[in-house]
């Protein structure tokens, strides 16, 4: 499977536009990453906590937008995108999004 944030890939011809593909996950924190993170917010600096959190649900969205891509017969995924939003307080989604194509 093609992956990409641009709208075209070189060499690639666009067969059929298949539909939007997508992939969330939502996650929590925790109490334990949540104490250290208040300390690390009081001296300063990068919350590893938070960032390590983020980045696994991104890849995770990830690999479900690439799922639902597989079950739409794509060969390709282009333009795509991520978001956040705050479902409840500590809690917040991660989706990633993009146009599915099948190539010639």
């Amino acid at each position: 499977m093609i992956t990409t944030t641009t709208d075209s890939i070189p060499s690639k011809e666009i067969d059929q536009i298949l539909g939007i593909a997508r992939g969330s996950t939502v996650r929590s924190r925790n109490a334990a990453r949540d104490l250290v993170a208040q300390l690390k917010n009081i001296i300063g600096g990068e919350i590893e906590e938070y960032t390590k959190l983020q980045a696994h649900a991104r890849e995770q969205a990830l690999e479900r937008l690439i799922v639902d891509a597989n079950n739409l017969g794509a060969d390709a995924v282009l333009n795509i995108r991520f978001t956040t939003s705050v479902i409840a307080q500590g809690t917040s989604e991660i989706l990633a999004y993009g146009t599915a194509v099948s190539l010639k």
